[in-house]
């Protein structure tokens, strides 16, 4: 009796390494292209300046793109908004230009610097938050431009769902 226990025991202990659940990957960044259509603007998101943003969810395989890194971090924020975030990913401007960011320019969001309240506009006009893989870059732009460096996490709100001013687009 006991030798037909342990074979029994391997096979159900097996058949619950089965059922035990995986660990997702974490999906690596794409580069948009014309196809790609900013979430809130409905707009071709290659077509607009600045640092762009990806969002790849759990059970789609696609990312849902942004026109602006503002835009990418408010759907973060707002309680409206899908939870099952799988990654968020943002352009590098320390690694990159302002008008055509680069492809592989991508850094994972929530791993970046940000320089908000410099008077850089996004892709939709609005005041942006400013990405940068590397601290000592993001501190360099505050500098030369103006701002503060924060973390993903200390992003003020305000500071992406507040209200936007009418100033110009500005852009080096």
């Amino acid at each position: 009796m006991r030798r037909a226990a342990v074979p029994l025991l391997s096979v159900l202990l097996l058949a619950a390494c089965d059922e035990a659940p995986t660990v997702a990957t974490v999906p690596d960044p794409l580069e948009p292209t014309r196809e790609a259509i900013g979430y809130y603007c409905n707009m071709i998101v290659v077509d607009h300046i600045g640092p762009k943003g990806q969002v790849f969810l759990t059970d789609r395989a696609e990312p849902i793109w942004f026109t602006s890194v503002r835009d990418t971090i408010a759907f973060t924020m707002l309680p409206e908004e899908p939870r099952n975030i799988a990654a968020v990913y943002v352009n590098d401007i320390g690694r990159t230009d302002w008008d055509r960011p680069a492809a592989g320019a991508w850094v994972a969001a929530r791993e970046a610097w940000y320089v908000i309240g410099s008077p850089m506009r996004g892709g939709m006009g609005a005041p942006e938050a400013v990405p940068f893989g590397d601290r000592a870059a993001a501190d360099q732009f505050a500098g030369t431009h103006g701002g503060t460096v924060v973390a993903f996490g200390d992003i003020p709100e305000d500071a992406i769902l507040g209200p936007v001013d009418e100033a110009p687009k500005t852009h080096d």
